[in-house]
């Protein structure tokens, strides 16, 4: 099954980015493709190289830049949403791009299906 995700909420303000990492490694597991995943509103904020948490807490930026280079998935950033949070390419983590709503629309057109985490 070819599936994408959709991420709304902040890697530590919110469980939806630990979910969807754990969600996407378990699907991926079972031979499914996670053809993309779209980081939208707050969930840009799982782009940023800027994030540096605690050495004994988990690097939530750092698992889906492995999760891209590991299975080739595409992580994409929406562009306005970035911007607004100040979120620039040359602040990106490895792996991920910023680009618009349309990669949000042809990930739901392409997947067989679109999995939303947070509001």
């Amino acid at each position: 099954m070819n599936i994408g995700l959709l991420i709304n909420e902040g890697p530590y303000s919110h469980q939806a980015a630990d979910s969807a990492w754990q969600f996407a490694k378990a699907a991926l597991a079972r031979g499914h493709r996670i053809q993309r995943v779209f980081f939208y509103n707050d969930g840009v904020h799982n782009a940023t190289k800027l994030t540096e948490p605690p050495q004994d807490d988990r690097h939530i930026v750092n698992r889906w830049s492995r999760l891209a280079e590991e299975h080739g998935t595409d992580l994409v950033v929406c562009v306005a949403a970035g911007l607004r949070r100040g979120l620039v390419e040359e602040n990106l983590a490895p792996g991920f791009r910023i680009s618009g709503l349309g990669q949000l629309v042809e990930a739901g057109i392409e997947s067989d299906r679109l999995v939303v985490f947070g509001d």
